[in-house]
């Protein structure tokens, strides 16, 4: 009872001069700009290399730098928040988020495009979680939910809207407007924090400490998150471990793991708290957002791919059928956070997984005669587990913390989360390539010289296209035979997406049962009664 009585006594005990609900609006705001960072320029890569005399994979590296940047100062988020000032590091996130946005969008070359794009990253990594520690303090236990209802609706919705965003920025306009729109959100952003937003009493107290700096746990950190980050974007790129460059990332990020867990056992400030995910709230909360991260990010991946590999849809149809989740998204939030606090939370994100698997079901009949409302469907039903994963996880991980942990707490459930993302996308990607090679040989075995069916089918083409050009009988076949092997290509790419569709359904299937291995917050609901 002691937590609850902590909890308890300083929310009682404190309160922001501002309305909550103005503080979350105006944290919200920049955190939904940060987000929708992460994807917008995914459709402006060819505009990109194009304007700056670069290819598409030099391009990428626009993509990259921002994830890498952006993974490293997302775990080491609290530990500056709480020596600088929670409210001070935050508008300094927000200024050089701003500031490099300019300077990405003016940027004259590749090389300069990407240092920016790297302080942008950095910068966008410390706004995700003070906004969640900011509003786990703002709002008491029984409140949070619909609180993280609204954090919720800009970080999983505005990774969604880049894309269709990006493409009608490119398609209307420059490139150089993806950044360009930053600059007012910005600005807004910076004067409502320093209007409203204000660090509680408890963060002084940790500022006055002056504990010492764990120069070497943080060194080991950044290149750990470094080099694995790099390591998960550009994987698949680089054909995994047949590149050197990607061993290499591997090895480094291997050994600075095992470094920085030795060293955080044995200093006495250490940059992260890793006793916290002893716990077992805390500990399994990270593993489950973890894979929400790869839930969200591989179906976002897998429905646009295929809409544009299989079925031949542009880049804008192919983002608005994912964006379409994006409507159910915003309609469920609050839903979910009202219902949160009246039910037990590890029956909420055991529901999310449930229908999160039975949208992942619903994708592995997919045919070539699929229409655009099936693939919009797919999204939306999705999309609708959800947030009956997101918000019970964000409220359960705080159960029974001090309150001087919670952007330690913040920052870990962001770095998870994101990480999640960056493997379900290397897995998805990575497992499409290998499948489709696989059965592309099976398919391949049956397409030879006395094959009845085979032979029958490049007959009936050959024949069909002598007809039609009046060519010679040996091009006609040879021509029969290219087209067969396209067929062949695109009947094995499909079948590569069924079985990762399944892949995705058995794993999402297993999770069902594991929020259950969460203690129930009993102490908070006990508080939320006496309030």
């Amino acid at each position: 009872m002691a937590a609850a009585a902590e909890t308890l006594s300083f929310h009682d005990t404190w309160r922001p001069r501002a309305n909550p609900w103005v503080i979350a609006l105006t944290v919200t705001l920049a955190t939904f700009m940060e987000a929708l960072d992460t994807s917008i320029a995914n459709v402006a890569m060819g505009h990109i290399g194009g304007s700056l005399s670069a290819s598409r994979d030099e391009a990428t590296w626009v993509l990259t730098s921002y994830l890498v940047a952006n993974a490293v100062v997302l775990p080491i988020s609290g530990w500056i928040a709480n020596r600088m000032g929670r409210k001070r590091f935050y508008m300094s996130c927000v200024f050089l988020f701003t500031l490099t946005s300019l300077m990405c969008g003016l940027a004259p070359s590749l090389g300069v495009l990407v240092f920016f794009r790297v302080l942008q990253g950095a910068a966008g990594g410390g706004l995700q979680p003070s906004e969640q520690s900011i509003l786990a303090d703002t709002f008491p236990p029984q409140k949070r939910s619909m609180a993280f209802a609204v954090y919720g609706m800009a970080v999983v919705l505005a990774p969604v809207l880049g894309p269709t965003v990006g493409g009608w920025i490119v398609d209307n306009y420059s490139w150089r407007w993806i950044f360009f729109i930053n600059i007012p959100v910005g600005i807004l952003s910076l004067y409502l924090t320093n209007r409203v937003v204000e660090d509680p009493p408890y963060l002084a107290a940790i500022r006055k400490r002056r504990e010492g700096v764990d120069y070497w746990g943080l060194g080991l950190l950044v290149v750990t998150i470094g080099a694995l980050q790099t390591m998960l974007d550009k994987g698949q790129e680089d054909d995994w471990f047949s590149s050197r460059f990607i061993t290499t990332c591997f090895v480094v990020s291997a050994i600075g793991l095992v470094l920085f867990i030795w060293r955080q056992f044995h200093v006495e400030h250490p940059v992260l708290d890793l006793r916290l995910l002893g716990q077992r709230n805390v500990g399994t909360t990270m593993f489950v957002m973890f894979m929400v991260g790869v839930s969200l990010y591989s179906s976002t991946v897998l429905i646009p791919q295929f809409l544009q590999e299989i079925m031949g849809y542009s880049a804008e149809q192919a983002g608005m059928a994912v964006s379409s989740g994006g409507i159910a998204l915003m309609l469920l939030f609050p839903v979910a956070g009202a219902l949160a606090p009246k039910f037990d939370p590890r029956k909420l994100v055991a529901m999310g997984f449930i229908i999160t698997t039975f949208g992942l079901y619903r994708m592995t009949n997919v045919s070539l005669n699929v229409s655009f409302g099936q693939a919009v469907s797919w999204r939306v039903v999705i999309a609708l587990g959800l947030p009956f994963l997101f918000i019970p996880i964000n409220t359960l991980c705080y159960a029974g913390i001090p309150q001087e942990k919670y952007n330690e707490v913040s920052g870990f459930s962001a770095l998870m989360r994101n990480l999640g993302g960056s493997v379900g996308i290397s897995f998805v990607t990575t497992l499409l390539a290998r499948l489709t090679q696989k059965h592309l040989a099976m398919l391949g075995a049956h397409t030879v010289a006395g094959n009845g069916p085979f032979e029958a089918l490049r007959s009936g083409l050959a024949g069909a296209w002598h007809q039609r050009s009046g060519g010679a009988m040996p091009d006609a076949m040879q021509h029969a035979g290219a087209q067969i092997y396209g067929m062949a290509q695109m009947q094995a790419r499909l079948l590569a997406y069924v079985d990762v569709t399944w892949v995705m359904v058995a794993l999402t299937a297993i999770l069902v049962p594991m929020p259950f291995l969460m203690r129930r917050p009993k102490k908070v609901a006990a508080v939320t009664v006496g309030h």
